[in-house]
């Protein structure tokens, strides 16, 4: 019995490698691919930007991997009647099953810390990759079409000659109190330092129109700050690209502050009853301080959904192996795609959608964080009905209720 049991783990080992190679790659030049076409970057910053897609392509390569390993393997053993041969000798299908479930628990587990570096390291390194090659990224764009537009920020050119631009009409929104400067100048360049994380534009004899109008007949520097311009910096982190052990100390500084609005207000009303002085509570500023109160709960509430969402997101793998080995055992066929098809459809109609919904109404507080395991537990739940019907030998009933519930779909149409 250990034999055969090495023989189908061994066997699955290897389909899950070559396949997660195989889909890897695929993935991973999509995501290259896609920061290529919406960035503008070259060769160069494509090349430094590899180590920090890998763990992202191989995020969502690992769940599907596994589930094509699972169909593949466990497909041709019952359409090779080994499955029948393994239960004329008395032993329980459970047998030769149980391996697989212990691999994709131990899958899911790296899959977790895989998912902790794609979203903490991955996501933050394409972003300083890019803001350290956006001096470069700028002047490609600008000698191919003479314009380049990146949110709060515009630049248009007559001509690009080496480092110089000529006839530079540069457009920026300021981050702090909205106001739009724009500056046209004769010529112009562009110089960055990298790990800076600002960019300066030297222009030549500039026109400065924002809240004032001022000439600058010389020179006149224009810092940018890239982390306030693209949300890169600290202040402006997304809350998706926290690391696990970053998250702890998110929420106990965040509902800090919710405390420290909820005293600032409390405060001010009993000021405003005191002293007369009603402004302090007008509808106004109240509102203010209820959205800034608002904003720090929903980001409470995001912070405690996080680990869960990548606990889940981690053991999907052992949720989809846990469908797959009984349906490839139920279906009975070495054509390994049908069995994953069969598989996977359930899985798109009903495990995303649980989870995207799940997800969304815990971030907003209207499920406990806990809910986001809800698209797991389904399909935890499933897979142990199928391999229980398995095991009592009633996959033969199941097959006949789906063959009748296919041949009915026509007559159902047509009615």
């Amino acid at each position: 019995m250990r034999i055969l049991t090495r023989y189908v783990l061994l066997d699955l080992v290897q389909v899950f490698l070559v396949t997660l190679i195989g889909m890897t790659t695929l993935v991973f030049v999509a995501l290259v691919g896609k920061e290529a076409i919406d960035r503008g970057m070259g060769l160069g910053p494509i090349v430094r930007l590899a180590p920090y897609i890998l763990p992202q392509a191989m995020q969502f390569a690992v769940p599907g991997a596994l589930l094509l390993a699972t169909t593949n393997v466990f497909g041709r053993l019952s359409a090779f009647n080994e499955l029948v041969a393994v239960k004329s000798m008395g032993i329980s299908p459970w047998a030769i099953a149980w391996p697989t479930i212990v691999f994709a628990g131990a899958v899911s587990l790296a899959a977790v810390a895989l998912n902790d570096i794609a979203v903490s390291w991955g996501r933050l390194g394409v972003e300083r990759v890019f803001l350290d090659s956006l001096e470069e990224v700028i002047y490609g764009k600008l000698r191919v079409d003479r314009a380049y537009t990146d949110r709060k920020l515009s630049i248009t050119v007559q001509r690009v000659e080496g480092k110089k631009l000529i006839r530079p009409d540069v457009s920026l929104q300021d981050s702090g109190d909205g106001q739009a400067w724009n500056v046209t100048a004769d010529w112009a360049e562009i110089g960055s330092q990298p790990g800076s994380r600002q960019m300066v534009i030297r222009f030549f004899n500039a026109m400065v129109d924002g809240p004032t109008r001022v000439a600058y007949p010389e020179t006149f520097e224009l810092a940018v700050d890239l982390g306030a311009l693209f949300g890169a910096d600290k202040s402006n982190r997304r809350i998706s690209t926290y690391a696990l052990a970053e998250i702890g100390p998110a929420i106990y500084k965040t509902e800090a502050d919710i405390e420290q609005i909820n005293n600032d207000m409390s405060a001010r009303a009993a000021y405003a009853m005191l002293t007369g002085e009603f402004e302090q509570v007008s509808k106004a500023s109240w509102d203010a301080r209820n959205q800034d109160l608002a904003a720090a709960r929903f980001d409470l509430n995001r912070l405690h959904v996080e680990p869960y969402r990548r606990w889940a997101g981690g053991f999907s793998c052992l949720a989809f192996a846990m469908v797959g080995v009984p349906v490839a055992m139920i279906m009975r066929k070495s054509d390994f795609l049908a069995s994953f098809f069969v598989c996977f459809a359930p899985i798109l109609i009903v495990y995303y959608p649980l989870l995207m919904v799940s997800v969304d109404q815990a971030k907003g507080g209207k499920f406990p964080p806990q809910a986001v395991w809800a698209g797991n537990l389904v399909l935890l739940a499933c897979g142990a009905l199928l391999m229980r019907s398995v095991i009592y030998d009633r996959d033969r009933m199941i097959s006949a209720m789906g063959s009748a519930l296919i041949s009915w779909v026509p007559r159902l149409a047509k009615n």
